[in-house]
């Protein structure tokens, strides 16, 4: 997974926020303020900074501009179409208004990771191999032939790998806004994905509300 740098100066949103990260398996380190940001960049490398615009001394948007070429995501309760403009315009790769669902957080940095290819291609556990760039699955070195929805669950649960989430979440992130079946459909899909890939010890049910992938 990827390596993290969360630049916020409200200490229970960055905690609250690299535990989140921590659970799907990134590594996390914090700062609180913008030259200690730039002081972590100077000696070590990350994959990715989450970026607080309001920070003491230096702002975010300061910051930036001394870091260019890492792929950053702004998080900011400055919601006006300038603020954005102008984080995107100096060359952002994502812009998060406060606040927000730690899921949404989650799926940003994960498409982030994607575009600039930085995030790991391969997913393992266990006997199971995921390959994401193929779309192939394989279980003791062998291709497990699975659909297109199968594969599009399978994915969202290993993005958001130790975090529960509802059949109505599950149907928003693999079929979409749009989806006007019911949420069956996961059952269905989840049933066929423990069989497929013998994962009735890691894809939990959550009682009541949907399924978990715990790794």
């Amino acid at each position: 997974m990827a390596t993290i740098l969360i630049v916020e100066d409200e200490i229970p949103i960055s905690e609250l926020i690299k535990r989140n990260l921590q659970s799907v398996g990134h590594k996390c380190m914090t700062v609180f303020d913008g030259q200690s940001a730039i002081n972590e960049l100077d000696q070590r490398e990350v994959d990715l900074v989450l970026l607080d615009i309001m920070l003491p001394a230096m702002n975010g948007y300061e910051v930036f501009q001394q870091i260019r070429g890492i792929p950053t995501i702004f998080l900011t309760a400055r919601s006006s179409l300038t603020d954005k403009v102008k984080g995107l315009t100096l060359g952002a790769d994502d812009y998060l208004v406060k606040p927000f669902e730690m899921l949404e957080l989650l799926a940003r940095v994960d498409a982030v990771l994607r575009r600039t290819k930085r995030e790991s291609k391969v997913f393992k556990l266990d006997r199971l191999k995921v390959e994401f760039e193929s779309r192939q699955v394989f279980l003791n070195e062998h291709l497990v032939e699975c659909t297109p929805k199968e594969f599009d669950l399978l994915e969202v649960l290993v993005n958001n790998r130790n975090i529960a989430l509802s059949r109505d979440k599950l149907l928003e992130l693999a079929w979409g806004y749009d989806y006007v079946g019911d949420t069956r459909t996961v059952d269905v899909h989840i049933q066929k994905l423990r069989k497929k890939l013998d994962m009735e010890g890691r894809i939990k049910t959550v009682y009541k509300m949907g399924y978990r992938l715990e790794v």
